[in-house]
């Protein structure tokens, strides 16, 4: 008789007892089983949340901690100024050459737009233009 022929005539013979496969069978009745499903408690819930809220308090004090330091200390910085008042006929890039003529004047320009948050070059007479403070004498 070949190994095939002695194979299924022992599987045949098994077939009508489980207990013959052993722990084959009772494995495959484990795997059979239905899925066992989760059930959460109240308390479980209360837990679960808890543990899922710590590192959320823990990086809200550690920001309340370090952001204290960057907290207003209620003093008004006092800076001042030096004004240039518009001639009639001076623009702005004359007036940038008269505080700063040793600058680049491109660099002055566009500090004093800045500073003063005009919308274009244009200047009126008699206006007063304030100057950046590395430029004034």
């Amino acid at each position: 008789m070949s190994t095939i022929a002695i194979n299924s005539i022992a599987f045949n013979s098994m077939a009508g007892n489980p207990m013959a496969l052993g722990t084959t069978a009772a494995a495959i009745r484990a795997s059979a089983s239905p899925a066992v499903h989760l059930r959460l408690t109240r308390r479980g819930r209360v837990v679960l949340t808890s543990l899922a809220a710590i590192p959320l308090v823990i990086g809200a004090l550690v920001f309340a901690i370090n952001g204290g330091s960057a907290v207003a200390t209620g003093q008004v910085a006092s800076t001042s100024f030096d004004y240039v008042t518009v001639e009639p006929g001076q623009s702005l890039w004359q007036v940038a050459e008269s505080v700063a003529p040793s600058a680049d004047i491109r660099d002055v320009v566009a500090d004093i737009v800045h500073l003063n948050r005009l919308e274009s070059t244009n200047l009126q007479p008699g206006q007063k233009i304030a100057i950046p403070t590395q430029y004034s004498h």
